[in-house]
């Protein structure tokens, strides 16, 4: 029954952003990205050629269906952190899973490469998102967006966090990450959906960059 009553909070939520709001939003994505890309990009030279000196055959990145605002796939990018064949090894470790819900998270995962645990842990990996920021498919803030068969098993609550648009970094991503249970999670997406403003935003931002580098939860 409190499901029911959660419905209406949300969808009260997202009507009422107001659209000066959205093309602020979309300015600092667009304006934050670009000079992310720009400053970072010595820093994303080095991680390609890293990758490569790894496994020379394999590629440098990787994209993944993942699911975004009112369930629309896109292809995420990432640097590639684990062995090519990771998709295909998953079934053999769901055994091993240590998240709650539909997620798949193991902490020491024996497909990630070497140069893989470096880039998860730091969270370099997911730098090659800029350009989906760029695309419009995500935000530099929002909730991080799902896989496919995971919101297959999302319940009608669950659901409500792609009611915006996924992104970069979230409360999630700032607030212990891997050790937050899956409940947790859904609660603090549905928490920013409520209170999404521009100063809501840039503090999130803010905060990614404190703990961009070496965070414990990270894998």
């Amino acid at each position: 029954m409190a499901t029911d009553f959660l419905q209406p909070t949300i969808k009260v939520a997202v009507n009422n952003v107001n659209s000066t709001y959205k093309y602020i939003k979309r300015f600092i994505d667009i304006l934050f990205s670009l000079i992310g890309i720009i400053l970072l990009l010595p820093l994303l030279v080095v991680i390609c050629i890293l990758i490569k000196s790894e496994d020379w055959r394999s590629p440098i990145f990787f994209k993944q269906q993942r699911v975004g605002k009112d369930e629309k796939v896109f292809y995420m990018y990432k640097f590639r952190s684990m062995v090519s064949n990771a998709e295909a090894l998953k079934a053999t470790l769901a055994k091993r899973n240590e998240a709650t819900g539909p997620v798949f998270k193991i902490k020491h995962d024996p497909r990630v490469t070497k140069i893989g645990r470096f880039i998860r842990k730091t969270s370099i990996d997911e730098l090659p998102q800029l350009l989906n920021v760029l695309k419009g498919e995500m935000s530099l803030v929002g909730p991080r967006p799902p896989l496919p068969d995971e919101v297959e098993q999302y319940t009608v609550h669950e659901k409500k966090r792609l009611a915006v648009t996924p992104g970069l970094t979230c409360y999630w991503q700032v607030s212990g990450r891997s050790s937050i249970g899956f409940e947790e999670w859904v609660a603090l997406d549905l928490k920013y959906i409520e209170e999404q403003c521009i100063l809501v935003d840039l503090k999130l931002i803010f905060k990614t960059l404190l703990v961009l580098f070496g965070s414990r939860n990270a894998y």
